[in-house]
């Protein structure tokens, strides 16, 4: 029997990863080992990362946020330990903007839990 090759599917194949390299540098671009094997790294991280883009942003939120709360005299965890005991559910990310950019507002907070 004849070998029998699918030249279709595999230049389709190919055309995916070189067109998912469009714009790295070098041979990484239009090398098929080379551009595979940097999409695959790149797909890798991607994944990776956007994972850890919610640990980044709570951890930013959390810095923020002590700012804040110690600038009148709070640290952190005793203003979210006050804000869980008076019911208020504001969660980081909107805590974090009132620290950084409606200080009256966050200061108004600050009073209500003390």
């Amino acid at each position: 029997m004849p070998r029998s090759v699918n030249s279709v599917a595999k230049r389709a194949r190919r055309k995916k990863v070189l067109k998912q390299a469009k714009g790295y540098f070098g041979r990484r671009k239009n090398v098929w080992t080379v551009a595979k094997n940097a999409v695959d790294k790149a797909m890798l991280y991607s994944y990776r990362d956007r994972r850890a883009k919610k640990r980044n942003f709570r951890s930013l939120w959390i810095t923020r946020i002590n700012a804040g709360a110690r600038q009148h005299g709070m640290s952190y965890s005793q203003f979210m330990g006050s804000l869980k005991n008076n019911g208020i559910e504001l969660n980081r990310k909107v805590l974090a903007d009132l620290a950084m950019n409606h200080p009256e507002a966050f200061a108004a907070i600050i009073n209500k839990v003390k």
